[in-house]
């Protein structure tokens, strides 16, 4: 059975206005009394009391309770506990992001790291039934978010990160993706997938990528891989001996065919991105071909409860109406 909760049980102390216009009511009731004084009311006793005497203060009554059932209305009563089967697109999604010092190259506006953070927040705003984590890599991989729910948490953890945050400057993928693969073993998602993004090649770490391939497989988990950078060569910042922020072309070396043989081995992606829009249109292939329909059991939404309170009010009221109008009439 529902049970019924308030949005704002503040209003209940408008009750408090009930014994209070009681209160009045009855003491201007005793001062309206007639003022004909008689020297006995004997001839009167035996006379019996019609019905419009004996109802005179039901309209009083129904007022009261009409103003009673307005402020449970203005309370907002709402049903809290109906479940309900709904069917809805869920699975576990890792983040496997390159945070090494190339990823300020500037050939993506406003650098790699910043445009990989902006598309992979779009992303997880529409994936709003996953559960998705983010793992970070350079020459050491730590996890600056676990799988969760609360987008809000790792949208806040996602805008925090930038370069520097891993003091080992080189490149270990096959550590960054071993770490993902951690976090993602013991799910029981019916799908599990992890998007690494990186802007070159495996040069340090204790795993090597195609052996953490090899684990994320055998948990038949997918990896979709994402080589960020342009063609040729990129302007990457540097400081120079005055202290002053310059860029010089550096070479954009992605491994490719590593990156792709990571993606094959565990039916998933290779993706390059040139580009901050060829970025999105990866990640948005990506979101096309993750869909999984599950079967969950949830609480519904709210539903408002005001309409038997006001039906209530309304009869109530159109019962005084008809009172007035009839059997009170005269003496109302």
């Amino acid at each position: 059975m529902d049970s019924i909760q308030f949005a704002h049980p503040g209003y209940f102390y408008l009750l408090l206005l009930i014994p209070a216009a009681v209160i009045w009511y009855i003491y201007r009731h005793n001062r309206v009394q007639g003022d004909l004084q008689i020297p006995q009311i004997s001839p009167f006793s035996k006379m019996r009391r019609g019905p419009r005497v004996i109802f005179r203060h039901v309209p009083f009554i129904l007022r009261m309770m009409v103003l009673a059932l307005l402020i449970i209305i203005l309370a907002r009563p709402q049903s809290t506990n109906k479940w309900e089967n709904e069917t809805v697109e869920g699975i576990d999604i890792m983040f496997a992001l390159d945070v090494s010092n190339s990823m300020l190259a500037g050939d993506f506006s406003p650098n790699r790291i910043e445009a990989s953070k902006n598309v992979a927040n779009d992303f997880v705003l529409g994936r709003t039934n996953d559960r998705i984590g983010l793992v970070l890599f350079g020459g050491e991989s730590f996890t600056q978010c676990p799988l969760t729910t609360d987008h809000a948490v790792l949208l806040n953890f996602l805008h925090d990160v930038k370069i520097g945050m891993i003091e080992d400057e080189s490149t270990a993928i096959g550590l960054g993706l071993a770490n993902a693969v951690k976090r993602l073993k013991d799910s029981n998602a019916r799908s599990r997938i992890i998007i690494l993004v990186t802007d070159g090649q495996n040069n340090s770490g204790s795993i090597d990528p195609l052996t953490a391939a090899e684990i994320a497989r055998t948990f038949g988990i997918r990896v979709y891989t994402i080589g960020v950078g342009t063609h040729g060569t990129a302007p990457f910042p540097y400081r120079n001996v005055f202290g002053d922020l310059v860029y010089r072309q550096v070479k954009v070396d992605i491994d490719e065919p590593m990156l792709r043989q990571l993606a094959v081995m565990t039916k998933g992606d290779y993706f390059r991105a040139t580009s901050n829009q060829k970025l999105k249109d990866i990640y948005a292939q990506i979101d096309k071909l993750e869909k999984t329909k599950i079967d969950v059991k949830k609480y519904a939404r709210t539903h408002e409860e005001y309409r038997r309170f006001a039906i209530a009010a309304l009869m109530l009221v159109v019962l005084e109406i008809l009172l007035r109008n009839t059997v009170l009439k005269t003496i109302m």
